[in-house]
């Protein structure tokens, strides 16, 4: 699994002096593809802002070898050209469905919004609990055979799939639901969509979370050219570093014990 995300660097604007817009200034983004299982971007690429990363995804994919890899993509990457491109490296996508969408997406929603034939989808679903909730996961999957006749420039067109995920508090036993739609080139296999979902949220969640509060990324001021991208890989490379060491102590405490123990840093770069 490659999950393709955007990440801005809020404490960085390319003009002005404040750490948001206020004066004007836009902020600086750097996108990256990163791998399930891995803390750190596979491939980067530095952006102006979040509408150029449709301009840059294609650009970042043709760096890549991703024969046999499923790319997912949240629903700014949904565009017919990089569904293209991932089909043309011999790659599967799944990527999310938004209303800007227009017809894609109103077909897609009025299939799943029919009770006879979204009674007819195959089903697959996940209960966990943790953090103080329960989530419920059910995503249906169905071929999109039609879906790919009526919309010819989708390269490679296979599958839709609906995944509701149900937060239920387990306190207050207040419950939210949402639903997501998706376009995919795999099979219509609602386990195999379902865990490439799981996959895409894991790297969207965990990585720039890890990168805010232990490298405390969003309060970082530096701007001077490229300071700002350059630094972001490092903390990429060292988040990985930290990671892989097996001690099963906080991210935070692992760095203040490189920073003054020479012989545990050794291992780190050891490992």
């Amino acid at each position: 699994m490659a999950a393709i995300d955007g990440k801005t660097l809020r404490g960085k604007t390319l003009r002005g002096t404040k750490p948001d817009q206020e004066r004007g200034g836009r902020l600086a983004c750097r996108l990256g593809l990163c791998a399930r299982g891995w803390s750190r971007a596979l491939a980067a690429r530095a952006v102006e802002s979040k509408g150029n990363e449709i301009t840059a995804i294609p650009e970042l994919l043709a760096r890549l070898a991703l024969e046999g890899a499923v790319v997912t993509i949240d629903a700014i990457g949904t565009q017919e050209a990089i569904a293209r491109t991932i089909i043309a490296k011999k790659a599967d996508y799944l990527l999310a469905l938004k209303e800007n969408q227009g017809s894609l997406y109103a077909d897609v929603a009025d299939f799943f919004a029919d009770p006879a034939l979204a009674s007819a989808c195959g089903e697959w679903r996940r209960i966990e609990a943790g953090h103080g909730r329960i989530e419920d996961r059910l995503a249906r999957a169905a071929d999109a055979a039609w879906l790919a006749e009526r919309h010819p420039r989708w390269a490679g067109l296979r599958s839709i799939a609906a995944i509701s995920a149900t937060r239920t508090d387990k306190k207050t036993g207040a419950a939210s639901t949402q639903t997501r739609l998706y376009i995919s080139s795999l099979p219509p296999d609602p386990a195999l969509l379902l865990a490439a979902c799981r996959s895409h949220w894991s790297v969207e969640n965990n990585l720039p979370w890890r990168l805010d509060v232990t490298f405390r990324e969003d309060q970082c001021r530096i701007r001077k050219d490229y300071a700002a991208i350059n630094l972001a890989r490092m903390r990429h490379a060292a988040l990985a570093i930290l990671t892989r060491e097996p001690t099963k102590i906080p991210i935070k405490r692992k760095r203040l014990k490189a920073a003054i123990n020479p012989q545990f840093r050794t291992t780190l770069l050891a490992c």
